[in-house]
């Protein structure tokens, strides 16, 4: 059954970060990833395309990425869903970090997955790719046609290394055997607009990003 999907990538807050509504538009149903900031636009958006917000998902802890989960977890009394090895982190964000990113401190998870689970939201399922290197419980969203990497892949670029927990030598294997291996068409849809582009493809990622040669 061909499901009609609704998309959309919205760039939210000081850090260029990638928010993205993604909805089944017969069931009504949605989920944002990284709401990072500007809740209430993505929630307006939802609303003007009929759609209801249920799941919440950050592709990891770091608080660039979770500082609206708060305003939208308020907003929708979506699902907080996070890789297991993140959820400590999601909920021990130091104060000067929420201060200085201008963020509100999230509730903690209310679902934790891992490598091979699936998340749905209506007739779409997302399947989990747990991609740490960036963070330990960095994942990636993988369905067909498209694959959201979170911090771990960005066009022309990948993430860094050098926080807590992170390690390239982790993240280079995340990248070659949980994103490489995707079909070349697969459109990468990063966590942050720091490439030329909003978006790439897996293909193109191959032929010309240092990070995947």
């Amino acid at each position: 059954m061909e499901v009609k999907m609704f998309f959309k990538q919205l760039q939210v807050g000081h850090m260029a970060v990638f928010a993205y509504l993604l909805g089944d538009e017969e069931t009504g149903e949605a989920l944002v990833i990284d709401p990072a900031a500007e809740t209430s636009q993505i929630c307006t958006l939802a609303e003007k395309n009929h759609l209801k917000i249920k799941s919440i998902v950050n592709t990891h802890g770091h608080v660039d990425h979770i500082g609206g989960n708060l305003d939208m977890k308020n907003s929708t009394e979506a699902n907080i869903i996070i890789h297991e090895s993140d959820a400590d982190m999601l909920v021990s964000t130091p104060a000067a970090y929420l201060r200085m990113f201008g963020a509100k401190a999230s509730p903690p998870a209310d679902v934790t997955v891992k490598e091979g689970d699936t998340i749905t939201v209506g007739n779409i399922t997302l399947q989990v790719l747990h991609t740490p290197g960036h963070s330990p419980g960095s994942i990636a969203l993988y369905t067909p046609g498209m694959v959201f990497t979170g911090d771990t892949l960005f066009v022309g670029a990948a993430g860094r290394t050098d926080l807590p927990g992170g390690s390239w030598i982790v993240m280079q294997r995340s990248i070659m055997e949980r994103l490489a291996v995707l079909p070349d068409d697969t459109k990468v849809l990063p966590g942050h607009h720091y490439g030329p582009t909003p978006t790439s493809t897996i293909g193109h990622e191959k032929r010309h990003n240092p990070f995947m040669q």
